[in-house]
Formats: structure tokens, C-alpha cells, sequence
């Protein structure tokens, strides 16, 4: 987790770095009938979405397939509760890793934008 931190931390110094005063105070971004390519920050910012995105969705099936079991062992079903909730583990795996390797990849781009304009 401390990693994580630190990684998100330089990830924003470099967008932070990476800013220039170009463009007049408050038009960071693209008119909506510009198609400009996506800046540093704008790409490091959704990265940290889909992450978000990912475990939000993670926690959701965590809570369904744990309710579905509960349920099924109030009922006496052990072998449906089983397999609920090995199913609510299995698709909060999934979606907590999509998330992430989605929000990773789109934070590494944007710092690659962002040390591209360092450098």
C-alpha cells in the first residue's frame, strides 16, 4: 500500500512539473468540438478513476455474493452459500484487477506525458 502511495505521489509531482502556462487561466480543458489528444493530468486522473471504479464495483460483488451466502445458509443450502460466495470472490478479483491494470495503465501514459514535456 506504501508503494502505491508513493507511485501515486511522483506520478502527481511529474503532472505538477509538467504544467505550463500556455494556455489562459482556466481553459486546461478542450473545447468539446476540439479533438485534441488527452493531457497529463487528464490521463493520471482517470487512471485514479478506473481504480476507484474497479474497487467500488470489487466491494459490490464482495457484498453481493456474502448476502447471497447468508441467505442460502439461513435457508439451510451450505452447498449454494458455497458457491455464492466463491462467486462473489471470484468477481471481486476480477473487477478490482481490471480496475487497476486499467487505472494503471492510463497513470503510467499520463506520467510518460508528463516527463516527455520534463525532458
Amino acid at each position: 500500500m506504501n508503494i502505491g502511495l508513493l507511485f501515486a505521489t511522483l506520478c502527481m509531482a511529474g503532472v505538477a512539473v509538467a504544467q505550463t502556462s500556455d494556455s489562459p487561466q482556466g481553459s486546461d480543458r478542450p473545447q468539446p468540438d476540439a479533438t485534441a489528444p488527452s493531457s497529463a493530468k487528464h490521463d493520471v486522473g482517470s487512471g485514479a478513476g478506473d481504480i476507484g471504479k474497479g474497487a467500488a464495483k470489487g466491494a459490490g460483488s464482495a457484498a453481493k455474493g456474502t448476502g447471497k451466502a447468508a441467505a442460502d445458509l439461513v435457508t439451510l443450502h451450505p452447498i449454494n452459500a458455497a458457491t455464492d460466495l466463491g462467486k462473489g470472490a471470484v468477481n471481486t478479483g476480477k473487477n478490482v484487477g481490471v480496475g487497476a491494470a486499467k487505472g494503471t495503465g492510463k497513470i503510467l501514459k499520463g506520467t510518460g506525458k508528463a516527463i516527455k514535456h520534463v525532458f
